[in-house]
C-alpha cells in the first residue's frame, strides 16, 4: 500500500493496521491509484480495494488483464450486453456480473495464469479424480 501511495494514490477509507493483538488490517480504499504500482501486481490478502481509473472498455480490460493472477473478476454494469462482452474478454476463472458475491457449491471455483489450475466444485470439478478410458472393441459382425 506504502508503494500505491508513493505514487500518488490516496487512502479514502481505513489505510492503517487494527489496534490489539494480531494482524489485522482496517477495510481500506484507495483512490488515485496509478498503473505499475505493486498493489495492482501482487494479490492482496486483506481488505484492500485499490481504485484505478479508466474511460473505456478496452482501456478497463487492458488494465484489468495486465497481471499474472486471474482468479474472479465482478463487472458492475446496467447493460447486460456490457456485462457479458466483458466477461468475454476478462482472463479470469469466474465472474460476477453485477454480483458481488459468487460462491456456489454446484459451480465449478477456480482461475487461471498464476491463480489455480483446474476446477473445484461442480461437474469440473469431478473430472480432475476421474481416469477416463477408451477400449476399441472389433466388430465381430465385420467381414
Amino acid at each position: 500500500m506504502s508503494d500505491a501511495v508513493a505514487g500518488g494514490a490516496k487512502a479514502v477509507l481505513g489505510g492503517a493496521p487494527v489496534e490489539g493483538p494480531g494482524y489485522f488490517y482496517q477495510p481500506t480504499i484507495l483512490s488515485g491509484v496509478t498503473e505499475g504500482t505493486r498493489i495492482l501486481s501482487e494479490e492482496i490478502f486483506g481488505p484492500v480495494a485499490p481504485i484505478i481509473a479508466f474511460s473505456s472498455e478496452d482501456e478497463a480490460v487492458r488494465l484489468a488483464n495486465n497481471t499474472e493472477y486471474g482468479l474472479v473478476a465482478y463487472v458492475f454494469t446496467k447493460d447486460i450486453n456490457r456485462g457479458i462482452r466483458m466477461g468475454e474478454r476478462l482472463e479470469t476463472g469466474m465472474l460476477g456480473l453485477n454480483a458481488g458475491v459468487i460462491s456456489n457449491a454446484a459451480a465449478p471455483f477456480g482461475g487461471v495464469k498464476q491463480s489455480g489450475l483446474g476446477r473445484e466444485g461442480g461437474l469440473e470439478g469431478i473430472e480432475e479424480y476421474l481416469y477416463t478410458q477408451y477400449i476399441g472393441i472389433a466388430d465381430p459382425y465385420a467381414g
